[in-house]
């Protein structure tokens, strides 16, 4: 009697404390896209919850704090450890630091409390540092109106000061604020690549957000690809990072040896113009690196269109036989038919390839290939990133009723999901991004299946894949043609179509959902174009946060929120440098657009994590009547 009493009690409470969350507003939800390895710019932004921070603080200090006094709190959110320093060094005084420390405690305590008002208790609970968590529950459920409590809670603030804590617990709030600001962040694809710190943003990802998922992007999977033993997804890999002169991402940040790699470059190629390194920081690139860089991008270039060929052969369902370029060559005079149009070649390095047997590798090329292989294999950090993205993403994602995918899904000109056919199976619209997520699980799970392996591959460059969404990838033609006609690659007509509300009604419903939106990365959003597409019912949130790019769209980036009061497009300006933004105190969010506003505010009740709960309730009532 006495275990049925406390198992109905356990029961009985549990049903409170569910039905307590599914009444709480909706948390907020952050998408951002294609940080290609701007961790600075894209930690900014985790940091300042997509502006959602100085929102609240405007909502909350609004004729208390000047504007001035609000931005310096927003910043010292941002960047606690940073703030601190600059502010002692200011404020030399003793009592002023002291008064300093205290204003500030208040501040921060009060916007802890505004921005947790949302969520449990035991949810604020795990969002807080387990050394201060005591001391800030303390501070933050005590009233400060009642007489009885204002000298105990004085009296905590004096020991933060007087045991030389105050430091820590402004950081540990601080870290605390950032995390409540926003619930769950998804980032539409493409970390990895042309950037210098994709390692950075996972590692901000893994110690900062336990709420989050990943859709994964193309340059992603040539990561992932990598790690699962594809030739052609290193070598790709190892020349762009040659491309944009980021060896030292594969070197410093994955302990990756090339040493041998650049020793064969060097030996077999010289400095070619087209080959020369690109500069995205606009840091001036060294004569050497120069060297190494044009270098190795052609000894790899080489080895991968010698392996596509293979590949392309291998592989007839691929319908890639236009790609089988070196056979195409006359190496006398250096020339190359296309489609029936001879062009000359420029910058040619083809005295690796057997004019006989032109797909086939040298001794010394497998033997390097074998090397990089090796390398890649045994980095443990890589393992670990790579993991975590395959744990915590997917080919794409639905969640509260919209549809989350990098590239696009594959259609023709009227809209019919075209499908690929895999040994006498045809895939399309979402069993195709099925079939590819689970072969891209299998293929890191079991390394020794060549066609999964050879599958990842085409996500990167096939006509149908729907992380490529092009025709044809034309490396060849800009390397060594310089008729510019010939770099063409034509977008799938469904980068088009996305303007029309009929198309993405009809997306949603192969995915199997009614009244949502379809979130985009990608293609960044040129300056004049809008990232609103279909009637509201597409995002295009890749406004390029690649700097690269912010010549072509005029910013920094989009992101895009959802609370429970609706969907707002958030527009980033170009980031400078962390240095200058602590600095300045330069924000980068520059406009905040409402495109879709609620009727009513929307409850946990409404979104899938209510419904898990819902049913959750159901099973508990179920288990309640069967307790006598």
């Amino acid at each position: 009697m006495v275990d049925d009493f406390t198992k109905r009690n356990e029961l009985k409470t549990e049903l409170i404390n569910l039905s307590a969350i599914l009444g709480l507003p909706k948390g907020t939800e952050v998408f951002v896209s294609d940080i290609h390895g701007e961790y600075d710019e894209f930690a900014h932004i985790m940091r300042n919850g997509s502006g959602n921070t100085k929102q609240k603080i405007a909502e909350l200090f609004t004729g208390r704090l000047s504007s001035v006094s609000q931005k310096k709190l927003a910043f010292l959110i941002y960047y606690p450890s940073e703030i601190l320093k600059r502010t002692k060094a200011q404020i030399r005084n003793k009592d002023d630091l002291t008064q300093w420390y205290m204003d500030t405690f208040n501040n921060l305590i009060e916007m802890l409390r505004y921005t947790a008002n949302k969520y449990t208790r035991s949810k604020v609970r795990k969002t807080l540092n387990p050394e201060f968590v005591y001391v800030t529950e303390e501070l933050l459920y005590a009233d400060n109106n009642a007489e009885t409590k204002q000298l105990s809670y004085q009296n905590i603030l004096d020991g933060i000061i007087d045991l030389k804590m105050a430091d820590d617990f402004i950081i540990a709030t601080c870290h605390s604020i950032q995390r409540l600001v926003v619930d769950h962040v998804h980032v539409i694809g493409d970390i990895y690549d042309r950037g210098p710190h994709p390692d950075f943003v996972i590692e901000h990802l893994v110690k900062h957000w336990q709420s989050f998922d990943f859709q994964w992007g193309n340059h992603d999977i040539l990561w992932m690809g990598s790690l699962a033993g594809s030739k052609l997804c290193i070598l790709n890999l190892l020349r762009i990072c040659a491309r944009y002169d980021n060896l030292t991402i594969l070197q410093d940040a994955y302990g990756i040896d090339l040493q041998k790699i650049i020793d064969f470059s060097l030996e077999n190629y010289h400095k070619q113009i087209t080959f020369l390194p690109k500069s995205d920081t606009g840091k001036k690139i060294t004569t050497v690196r120069e060297e190494i860089d044009s270098c190795v991008q052609q000894a790899v270039a080489i080895m991968q269109f010698k392996l596509e060929g293979q590949t392309i052969k291998r592989h007839p369902e691929f319908q890639m036989n236009n790609r089988l370029l070196l056979e195409k060559i006359d190496f006398d005079h250096q020339t190359i038919t296309l489609a029936g149009q001879t062009y000359p070649l420029q910058d040619g390095c083809f005295q690796l390839v057997d004019r006989e047997n032109p797909y086939q590798l040298t001794e010394d090329e497998n033997r390097m290939i074998d090397y990089l292989m090796k390398q890649f294999a045994k980095s443990k950090k890589l393992h670990r990133h790579i993991n975590y993205l395959v744990d915590n993403g997917s080919m794409y994602l639905k969640y509260n009723d919209n549809l989350l995918l990098h590239g696009c899904i594959p259609v023709d000109t009227e809209g019919n999901l075209l499908s690929l056919e895999i040994h006498g199976h045809k895939y399309f619209g979402h069993a195709l991004f099925d079939y590819f997520d689970k072969i891209i699980r299998q293929a890191l799970k079991d390394q020794q299946s060549s066609q999964n392996i050879d599958m990842i591959w085409y996500l990167w460059t096939g006509k149908l894949s729907p992380l490529f969404g092009k025709d044809q990838m034309t490396t060849f033609e800009r390397y060594f043609i310089a008729d510019k006609s010939t770099h063409l690659e034509v977008l799938n007509p469904y980068y088009s179509l996305r303007q029309e509300e009929w198309f993405a009604d009809k997306l949603l419903q192969d995915f199997g959902l009614k009244n949502g939106h379809i979130i985009n990365g990608h293609t960044p959003v040129k300056a004049g174009e809008s990232p609103i597409m279909a009637n509201g019912k597409i995002f295009v949130i890749d406004g390029g946060m690649s700097k690269p790019y912010h010549k072509t769209t005029g910013i920094g980036g989009y992101t895009l929120l959802s609370n429970s009061y609706g969907l707002q497009l958030v527009t980033h300006e170009p980031f400078t440098t962390r240095e200058k933004a602590i600095r300045e105190m330069t924000d980068v969010v520059s406009t905040k657009r409402v495109i879709e506003q609620a009727v009513s505010r929307k409850r946990v009740a409404q979104t899938d994590v209510g419904k898990k709960l819902i049913q959750q309730r159901k099973e508990l009532l179920e288990q309640l009547a069967r307790i006598k």
